[in-house]
């Protein structure tokens, strides 16, 4: 079966197209700068990859062009979209409506639609990538896939604020989390290069890039993570400033003449690694100015670290103890000064970070030491192959029962 992953960002919609039985990814790529002048999209394999400028409007234009692309051009990968079986969409929002994957309907179109309130910039592209799809490939089945869903399983006590409880159920004000796609897939990795049963490991997993949270999963069940009601909530980000004391928020409107959507573009878009460091969100340069001596680009290296290290004792407190600690993104497969920082003096824990392990890149690999109590792995995420796999088991269940039912 090939499937068609659709991820449509706040500015950009990534794509696959895979061959699910056999996990081959057939191509890939990237529209970026949707809706602006400077729009391009980045697709192909290897050596094969090209770079093409597009006037990109929307994300309804994105995945036209996308198709396009697919099918013809200089070396096109298909011959027609007939030769797509399923098309999987990453949701970031699924709210309390969706605790896995499902077969997308008008029904489900409006609920996403719905929680475009929690989600504004991803929910409302998301849509339109469905609804391009619907248009270009009208008897083709989509699947929705919930970045929330993965956490639904959080007992009250974890997912609840301490707020009115009236006001709680009247808005649906809880933690919902994010990346949830991609803890699930390197949980699943984590477990299989442990050789052990995912329902027999106590895992943290930590998905650290520019945005970032982390999620104990206890015996295969996520039991807690650090988003929160919307993805502003957690760790420190590169742009979001993470948890904070909420009454900073109503000091800083008073203070500095902000309304709401400045305090919000404030919190989401200027601090963070960003705001302390007031060089840049990307850890890369930010490390360099650290590394050269610029003091407000190792506090914000410090602080980053920090709240990574503190996330981590308490998870181990909430499900006493932990087997397997799972890094992922562009922070934690990459930066090795980071990984250093974050585990430097929890050797007392049974934790131990082998430094020369840590200087490996690029794949899977156990940095933890030979004498660690928990081990310590790295695994590139891949979102992507998790959406096709929902979307091809999904599909190829209700073709059976659609098949049984004749």
């Amino acid at each position: 079966m090939n499937v068609l992953v659709i991820n449509s960002g706040s500015s950009s919609l990534k794509f696959q197209l895979v061959h699910v039985e056999t996990g081959g990814i057939i191509t890939k790529g990237i529209c970026d700068s949707v809706g602006s002048d400077t729009s391009f999209i980045k697709y192909g394999m290897y050596e094969d990859e090209q770079v093409v400028k597009v006037d990109l409007p929307d994300h309804v234009a994105a995945v036209q062009k996308v198709l396009e692309l697919l099918t013809s051009g200089d070396k096109p990968v298909i011959s027609s979209l007939g030769e797509i079986n399923a098309v999987g969409h990453r949701i970031v929002h699924g709210g309390n409506y969706f605790d896995k994957s499902v077969i997308i309907d008008e029904d489900v179109v409006a609920k996403i639609e719905e929680l475009a309130e929690l989600a504004p910039l991803h929910n409302r592209a998301a849509v339109q990538g469905i609804r391009a799809c619907q248009s270009y490939m009208p008897d083709v089945p989509q699947v929705a896939v919930f970045d929330t869903a993965f956490f639904q399983t959080m007992p009250p006590k974890a997912y609840m604020y301490p707020l009115p409880y009236e006001l709680c159920e009247k808005y649906g004000i809880r933690k919902y989390g994010a990346h949830g796609t991609s803890h699930r897939y390197i949980a699943h990795r984590a477990a299989n290069m442990l050789d052990e049963p995912l329902d027999e490991l106590k895992l943290i997993t930590c998905h650290l890039g520019n945005g970032c949270s982390m999620t104990a999963i206890d015996h295969g069940i996520a039991v807690d993570t650090t988003m929160g009601f919307t993805p502003l909530d957690g760790l420190m980000m590169g742009t979001r400033s993470g948890s904070i004391d909420p009454a900073i928020v109503p000091f800083l409107m008073e203070h500095e003449g902000l309304n709401t959507d400045e305090v919000n573009d404030l919190l989401n878009k200027q601090s963070g690694i960003l705001g302390i460091s007031g060089i840049s969100n990307d850890l890369r340069t930010v490390t360099e100015a650290a590394d050269k001596g610029d003091p407000r680009a190792a506090m914000a290296f410090e602080m980053y670290s920090h709240s990574v290290k503190k996330t981590i004792g308490s998870f181990i407190t909430v499900m006493a103890g932990v087997d397997a600690i799972v890094l992922t993104a562009g922070v934690g497969e990459n930066s090795r000064k980071m990984r250093s920082m974050i585990f430097a003096g929890l050797q007392q824990m049974g934790i131990r970070l082998d430094e020369r392990k840590n200087k490996l890149r690029g794949f899977e690999r156990i940095i933890s030491a030979d004498n660690s109590d928990v081990a310590i792995i790295v695994i590139p995420t891949d979102e992507e192959f998790m959406i096709a796999r929902d979307t091809f088991v999904l599909v190829r269940d209700m073709k059976r029962a659609a098949e049984n039912q004749e």
